[in-house]
């Protein structure tokens, strides 16, 4: 998931119900360039409410310098045309923060001149709600990351076993028929553990079953029938 996705998903989570994000008004007036900030503003760039007098170009120049550009023509883009906008981007505060914030807003054009005079709307801050999707984000990844080296261990533990190996040799074992076959070792190794764990298997696999294996990997059978139709291993005890 990239950083724009995340972004986003921050946002709905932070407008979701039962959630109070800090939100803020605004109005730029575009025929003098004047900032009219709402107190939660001030506070989400970090400044006390009034500390500052808010202009275009101290509000781009918090900005992050990853999405600077990217804000200015949103703005740019919004005052032309007056259409409804969103984006959500990064600011660093007064402290040296960098925050989360989603800006929404519309113009408003003058009567009778058809001009775009003003932009209003919202900024939301969602940094708390970016955070705590990028810790489940990391946690899922760290939890799919256990899995898999849980398999290799559990493959490796297989080839020890079976072929007689030390454990650096047994995941050298894998590691090679990773490479010859084009299947990463996590996925081979998980076949690997499925293949012998499947329904109807009591016989530890022959070293020319596990040899064979490494040789050609594959999936394990799908079902009862194909697993009857695989070739049986030879009984540990024999």
């Amino acid at each position: 998931m990239d950083k724009t996705q995340v972004s986003e998903e921050a946002l709905e989570a932070a407008l979701a119900p039962g959630s109070r994000p800090p939100v803020g008004r605004y109005r730029l007036d575009l025929a003098n360039g004047e900032w009219a900030w709402s107190d939660e503003i001030f506070t989400m760039h970090g400044f006390a409410p009034g500390e500052i007098v808010p202009t275009t170009e101290l509000m781009l120049s918090h900005k992050h310098p990853d999405d600077r550009a990217r804000v200015d023509s949103v703005l740019k883009q919004a005052a032309a045309t007056g259409q409804p906008f969103s984006s959500v981007h990064r600011i660093v505060d007064g402290h040296g923060e960098i925050r989360t914030l989603a800006v929404t807003g519309q113009g408003r054009k003058d009567p009778e001149t058809g001009e775009v005079t003003e932009l209003f709307g919202y900024f939301i801050d969602v940094t708390d709600a970016n955070r705590e999707l990028a810790q489940r984000e990391a946690t899922v990844s760290i939890q799919a990351s256990a899995e898999r080296r849980a398999a290799i261990e559990q493959a490796k533990g297989v080839l020890m076993v079976g072929l007689a190996l030390e454990p650096d040799d047994a995941f050298d074992r894998l590691r090679v028929a990773s490479n010859l076959s084009n299947v990463p070792v996590r996925e081979l190794a998980t076949w690997l553990v499925e293949w012998f764990a499947r329904p109807g298997m009591t016989m530890f696999p022959s070293p020319e079953e596990l040899t064979a294996f490494l040789d050609a990997p594959a999936p394990a059978p799908a079902d009862d029938e194909a697993a009857a139709e695989a070739p049986r291993p030879a009984d540990l005890a024999g």
